[in-house]
């Protein structure tokens, strides 16, 4: 019985990460397909007047437009930062669930803009923030899932095991 409850408690860890990447994964592209379906590549329709919108535009680029032209350079940096999430799995594995579920959302915004890369030459990015010309370079879920999963893993990393390894060094 034992052996059984030490392979849930080692499965734990990689389901809650694979659980995470799936569903957001899932939501990056049925909410591209979404917009492709719906929304006329350069349309704007306002959500919240004009300080959210949905805006479908070609982003051959890394996150909020940044590097344009540059798509298959980021192939690559891609699969590096995916190897990065498989080496912190493995070194936060003990720290608790919601590690991996942060670490799930990385993974799963890495896969979701690789996904259109390798399949279309660019990224579907749709939603737009800002007010009137001002606005904030337009992203997708998959952005927003490894801006804010990278986020919270430099704080976790930041606040809670910088000062765990120190206590641990003294």
């Amino acid at each position: 019985m034992e052996a059984g409850s030490d392979r849930e408690a080692s499965l734990r860890p990689v389901l809650v990460l694979a659980g995470t990447a799936l569903v957001l994964y899932a939501a990056d592209q049925v909410t591209k397909a979404l917009v492709v379906a719906n929304v006329a590549l350069g349309d704007r329709h306002d959500v919240i007047g004009d300080l959210a919108q949905l805006w479908h535009v070609r982003n051959d680029g890394a996150a909020f437009s940044i590097l344009p032209g540059a798509t298959w350079l980021f192939v690559p940096v891609t699969l590096v930062a995916i190897g990065m999430v498989v080496y912190f799995h493995r070194t936060l594995v003990g720290r608790g669930p919601w590690v991996q579920v942060v670490l799930g959302a990385i993974l799963a915004g890495a896969l979701g803009n690789l996904t259109d890369r390798l399949r279309l030459g660019y990224v579907i990015d749709f939603v737009s923030l800002g007010f009137g010309d001002t606005r904030f370079p337009t992203f997708n879920v998959a952005d927003s899932a490894v801006v804010l999963g990278i986020g919270a893993l430099v704080a976790y990393l930041t606040f809670v095991e910088q000062p765990r390894a120190a206590e641990t060094a003294r």
